[in-house]
């Protein structure tokens, strides 16, 4: 259950790339989106510690301060700087970007935490390099500049949601984690993602799904409904029951075929293909990330500090 767990989160996390797009095309600005999609989490997850478990509502000043930091920079960043990519690149090399996180993760560990970590993590950087070469064909790359730059800093905010995060809750609720992430990366947002110039009637009105779906007509707030329960809080909650029942290292790695679902998914859905060189670069960085992921040789847990790592990405 729990790979089938990981597997569903992995799956819906790559899915949710392809229908921002759509989102962000038909009138919400990057900004915008990241600010409905946290509020919603927090929101959702309110609401059922309401009911499961008020304490959690209860937080000491360090721990409150991990939660800003989490959610400032490893949940309203970390979105806004993918949505941001996402709509300039295509989906899956996009998401393959973020997940240079893995890398940064195991290299901060190495050289500032002073970790052990083994000998495979200099191969899965050649891996890493060479793959995102090949992907990115910089011999005559076509990759939007912007676009990139937004996706590697997607890198640096995710990379900093898990060494923040692996150090911070043993005494929080995962759900606790989620609303309060989403809580404090909502108010961040709210002042600078231009929520009060979007057009209330856009979300009445009715939109195509576009791509190879261009026929299939919903309503905008169905659509953005489905990012917020579906591509958000969802994935968030199956991820975590995963690491529930897998080691943190083997959630991770699966947690990494989000990579997969999402070239799939924007392949299937709209029409962005890559040519067979790219396709195999693309393996050979996810090799690369899943020997980052098991290079670090134990998970730093410290009973002041700590959430979840090493289970994709929040929300």
């Amino acid at each position: 259950m729990g790979y089938l767990y990981a597997l569903l989160a992995a799956f819906l996390f790559g899915a949710n790339g392809s229908l921002s797009k759509v989102v962000m095309a038909s009138g919400l600005t990057a900004w915008q989106l990241s600010q409905f999609r946290v509020l919603g989490m927090a929101v959702i997850a309110g609401i059922v510690l309401l009911i499961t478990d008020r304490k959690a509502f209860r937080l000491d000043r360090r721990r409150l301060l991990a939660m800003i930091v989490l959610g400032v920079v490893g949940v309203a960043l970390l979105q806004a700087t993918y949505a941001v990519a996402v709509s300039l690149l295509p989906v899956g090399i996009a998401l393959l970007l973020e997940y240079l996180a893995v890398l940064i993760v195991a290299l901060v560990a190495f050289f500032f935490l002073k970790e052990k970590v083994k000998a495979r993590l200099w191969v899965a950087i050649g891996c890493v390099l060479a793959g995102l070469a090949v992907v990115a064909q910089i011999w005559h790359s076509t990759l939007d500049g912007v676009g990139v730059l937004m996706a590697l800093a997607a890198a640096v905010a995710l990379a900093i949601y898990f060494l923040v995060g692996e150090r911070q809750v043993t005494a929080t609720s995962p759900l606790a984690v989620a609303f309060w992430t989403g809580l404090f990366a909502a108010v961040f947002l709210a002042f600078v993602s231009g929520w009060w110039e979007v057009d209330p009637a856009l979300l009445t009105r009715s939109v195509s799904l576009t791509g190879n779906l261009g026929g299939v007509i919903v309503p905008f707030w169905a659509a953005l409904l489905w990012l917020v329960v579906a591509g958000s809080f969802l994935p968030f909650l199956l991820s975590l029951a995963a690491l529930g029942r897998l080691s943190a290292t083997a959630a991770g790695v699966v947690a990494s075929s989000e990579v997969i679902f999402a070239f799939i998914v924007a392949w299937l859905w709209l029409g962005e293909a890559l040519s067979a060189a790219q396709l195999i670069g693309a393996a050979i960085v996810l090799v690369g990330i899943v020997l980052a992921q098991t290079a670090r040789a134990h998970k730093v847990v410290d009973a002041d500090l700590a959430i979840a790592p090493d289970v994709g990405r929040p929300g």
